[in-house]
């Protein structure tokens, strides 16, 4: 029989999010931290760019609200925006105290880098690897924490456990976790549930998303009866090397924000005539200025070309960027570097306020996951740490009262294997993981229409068909469980890209090419109304 843990708090997700609640909440109970890899393997290991918070004295808090208002298109939630903006300094400083470096001016004040849609300079980094900076503080302090807080590497969760399944109403008490060094199903039940595991997107072709970016907890949260919202909004960034060996690997818009121009091929800049802010417009529409370049031209790539700005300064802005472009060839100093959009961030997810609640008791989502309002329509450049950090805050002190109402949690049944066998080949499931990915970047990606989406929800109810067979008939195996959660969310998103008839921010339809008034402020939501069958006996 599998292993069976209890922990008052269960942490999906390794990332700021996931760290920064555990942290807190180390203080008022145990803390179980599942991360489906290595613990440094999250999207926040991954961010170039830095953290959103008003501190310098030509900024303000209004200034940095309205960005983010401006950019969210009407379908950002005005007193989220407000309390994160107002808490932004004071966890800034936080992350300072826990250990992250980051950069300084000769006298000591943080220095502060501009980005896409910000109107002054208010971007706090580490250079260009500020999400490796905080991953590395953040674990640091959680490993100093000893024995108070459990990190399992390795771990993957598959479902959660819900009351719902043995006929009460709709409830969390932790989730069935695959150990994928011994391919075994643990059941961890917790008083407290927190989905902290990032975006999805791996469930398009091209993304600056690592692996593990597979929307799980997007999954698991709609199987659990969570509601879903604004997952038509997927943000693309623009700016993704283009080079046949590369994996995926961002620019960061810092390097627009120090002076890099955008170009076609035979050099001509072209952001000026589409806005008014030029490669400093929001990221929906010069992620869609490049795509529009690249098919009018029929090129595969445009340029980023910062060849003007003094290179004693990119070389020490930009280290990591330099050195990994040299690795392939580039050097950033000298020479226009090919780019491309990708799918990059996720501004939907699971229903949720500022501390984590759902619709689902004992379930709390945070980070990118979550669809708190922060971010509306689009998200405004480096605003998603700012997020993780202040949910993270509030999650954890809304389930400390939490851990001391609930006496006791349901005693689960185990996970089952019986009626499955180990899958023949594995041909199939490649198949379909290619499959999915090609439908999601070439019918639901930056500029969609009601003929690609009604085409690709047909092609993606047969996959999923297929997809949800596999599962219920084969053993289970990490593939697998990320095979059925990429299938879940594509359907999902091309669901709420389907009911929003016009465009807004991220989601831009040719046959609906203007925002509608009545649905400012209207999100689409998803929710499943018959919980799917366990595979639990």
């Amino acid at each position: 029989m599998a292993d069976t843990s209890e922990t008052d708090y269960l942490v999906i997700g390794s990332g700021l999010a996931g760290l920064y609640f555990a942290l807190h909440a180390a203080e008022h109970g145990s803390v179980t931290i599942i991360t489906k890899k290595a613990p440094r393997d999250a999207n926040t290991n991954y961010a170039q760019g830095g953290i959103a918070a008003v501190l310098g004295g030509d900024d303000s808090f209004a200034a940095h609200v309205e960005d983010t208002l401006r950019v969210g298109e009407g379908l950002c939630k005005r007193e989220v925006v407000e309390l994160c903006v107002r808490e932004a300094p004071g966890h800034i400083r936080r992350l300072a105290e826990l250990g992250a470096e980051f950069g300084r001016t000769a006298d000591g004040q943080f220095e502060l880098g501009r980005e896409g849609g910000h109107s002054a300079r208010r971007i706090v980094h580490a250079k260009d690897l500020t999400g490796a900076e905080v991953e590395r503080a953040l674990l640091a302090a959680v490993m100093a924490k000893g024995d108070r807080i459990r990190l399992l590497p390795n771990h993957m969760a598959v479902d959660l456990l819900s009351t719902a399944k043995y006929g009460g109403p709709s409830a969390c008490f932790g989730a069935f976790v695959l150990d994928r060094d011994t391919n075994q199903v643990e059941t961890i039940t917790a008083r407290a549930t927190v989905l902290a595991s990032g975006g999805s997107g791996k469930v398009y072709l091209y993304t600056t998303n690592p692996d593990v970016a597979t929307g799980d907890g997007l999954a698991m949260a709609y199987r659990a009866g969570a509601t879903l919202a604004n997952l038509e909004f997927v943000q693309f960034h623009p700016t993704c090397l283009y080079h046949p060996r590369a994996k995926s690997f961002l620019l960061s818009e810092a390097l627009r924000g120090e002076g890099a121009v955008l170009r076609t091929m035979d050099g001509t800049r072209f952001m000026p005539r589409v806005h008014r802010l030029a490669e400093l417009a929001p990221r929906d529409v010069v992620a869609r200025a490049i795509d529009r370049e690249m098919k009018r031209r029929g090129e595969p790539h445009v340029l980023l070309d910062i060849r003007h700005v003094r290179a004693a300064r990119v070389r020490k802005r930009f280290p990591n960027l330099v050195e990994v472009l040299r690795s392939f060839g580039f050097d950033l100093t000298r020479e226009p570097i090919p780019v491309v959009p990708a799918a990059h961030y996720m501004c939907g997810g699971v229903e949720a306020d500022l501390a984590g609640r759902t619709r689902v008791e004992g379930l709390l989502a945070i980070g990118e996951v979550a669809c708190t309002g922060l971010h509306g329509a689009n998200r405004l450049a480096s605003n998603s740490l700012l997020e993780a950090m202040v949910a993270a805050d509030h999650t954890a002190r809304e389930v400390t009262q939490r851990v001391r109402e609930v006496a006791r949690v349901p005693r689960a049944q185990p996970w089952s294997v019986r009626g499955t066998r180990p899958p023949l080949e594995t041909v199939l499931f490649d198949h379909y993981w290619d499959a999915i990915r090609r439908v999601m970047w070439d019918l639901v990606g930056i500029v969609r229409t009601d003929q690609r989406l009604a085409l690709a929800e047909r092609h993606l109810r047969m996959l999923n068909q297929e997809v949800d067979q596999a599962f219920n008939t084969l053993r289970l195996s990490p593939d697998l469980i990320e095979l059925r959660n990429i299938a879940l969310v594509g359907g999902l998103i091309v669901r709420c890209a389907r009911e929003r008839r016009e465009s807004r921010g991220l989601h831009f339809n040719l046959d609906h090419p203007r925002p509608v008034a009545r649905l400012a402020r209207r999100p689409t939501r998803v929710r499943l109304r018959v919980l799917a069958r366990r595979r639990s006996t």
